[in-house]
């Protein structure tokens, strides 16, 4: 990969905006979107000589990928808490479009969820090289026995309010978003206390019914991961965790489309009942992804990966997936009426939003970082950019 110009122009592009895709032009300067043109305003000359030209090929140029639930990728996993896992992983899943992403963890012991911790903020410090590292998810290790999927029962826990707080002493800011299961006890004082500290209260491995689901929005939560997948489900006369998040507008809904963790009929459903600005794409990807089938481990659990589809050693229970974002934006390009701008808005923008960095990424406007991807007609990525600096070339 040749080093980037600090100054850049992609040309003859069809720029993915909020509002639709249009033919143009973006010019890049340190870092920071400088101008966007239409193809009949882009001037021809004027300081064209100190910008690198790039001929988009009339491909697609997207706001880059916010992927806030990602255990992994080509080889590496979070939980590793290592330098050489996390660089890894934001490689290979920037090759993939992801500009930014949650190092997202599984439930497991309190000593290995502090090492994650420390890993991530100290992978932060020392400037990062491919998709960065936003911050953490915690996912678990306070979920539901009933419904672990393929979390590691062994480290199951009660809400831990005093864990959490020492947690964010000692981090700041690091946390961005913690899973739970809001039907446990204990777990009300702890989503309030997350959203009065602006972390991210998410239900997810929950048996919870829609009362206390309710219960559990009022105190404060406003997520839910995996939407469809380690849930109660939709009943007619106890709408469960689903009916919740499905009719409560004050829920974002997590979607892994794969085509493997939720029916595409089960999606269409989900975006007639969301608003779409609540709609958030994910991969939970975990270390499979980019990789051969084979065996793998999730949190100490053995996982099988056999035609891309990652499963617990019982065949029958998903293990997270060996899904990347761009598979999934052509998942749901190809599989829903959603038009390509719309669906932009769930891979970047309504992440961004979640995040509360929608002024600065998630969209293509004068102004943002340059956090931005380069496809072809097909949505096959040519180029990813962190900051205005190419990170990946094909």
């Amino acid at each position: 990969m040749s080093k980037q110009a600090s100054q850049w122009i992609v040309d003859n592009v069809k720029i993915v905006k909020e509002d639709g895709a249009a033919e143009g032009s973006v010019a890049v300067r340190d870092g920071i979107i400088e101008a966007i043109w239409t193809k009949e305003e882009r001037p021809q000359a004027e300081g064209a000589e100190s910008y690198e030209i790039i001929d988009g090929q009339g491909g697609y140029l997207l706001p880059g990928f916010i992927d806030i639930h990602v255990h992994g990728g080509f080889g590496g996993d979070f939980m590793e808490a290592c330098t050489e896992s996390y660089e890894a992983i934001t490689r290979f899943h920037a090759s993939q479009g992801t500009t930014g992403m949650l190092a997202t963890t599984v439930t497991a012991s309190k000593e290995a969820i502090e090492k994650v911790l420390r890993a991530t903020a100290d992978f932060q410090a020392a400037g990062m090289q491919h998709a960065e590292l936003l911050g953490v998810h915690l996912e678990g290790p306070f979920i539901s026995e009933k419904f672990p999927g393929a979390q590691n029962p062994a480290f199951i826990s009660a809400p831990q309010l005093g864990w959490v707080k020492q947690w964010a002493a000692e981090y700041p800011g690091l946390i961005k978003q913690l899973t739970l299961a809001p039907e446990k006890e204990g777990a009300i004082e702890l989503i309030e206390w997350l959203a009065a500290n602006d972390i991210i209260a998410a239900c997810g491995h929950t048996d919870a019914k829609y009362a206390d689901m309710a219960k559990a929005a009022d105190a404060g939560l406003s997520h839910a991961v995996h939407t469809y997948n380690a849930m109660r489900g939709l009943h007619h006369r106890e709408p469960g965790t689903l009916g919740a998040v499905m009719s409560d507008d004050r829920i974002y809904a997590e979607l892994i489309a794969d085509g493997e963790h939720v029916h595409p009929a089960a999606i269409r459903i989900l975006l007639a009942a969301k608003p779409s600005d609540k709609v958030i794409l994910i991969s939970d990807a975990i270390s499979s992804a980019g990789m051969p089938d084979g065996r793998y481990d999730l949190g100490g659990l053995p996982v099988i990966v056999k035609d891309g589809i990652a499963r617990l050693e019982d065949g029958v229970t998903l293990a997270g997936s060996s899904l990347t974002m761009i598979r999934a934006f052509r998942y749901m390009m190809d599989n829903t009426k959603l038009a390509i701008h719309e669906v932009s808005r769930l891979a970047s923008g309504n992440a961004a939003e979640r995040l509360g960095i929608y002024d600065r990424v998630g969209s293509i406007a004068v102004g943002k970082v340059a956090n931005l991807v380069w496809t072809d007609a097909e949505l096959d990525i040519n180029r990813t950019w962190v900051n205005g600096r190419a990170v990946y070339t094909k």
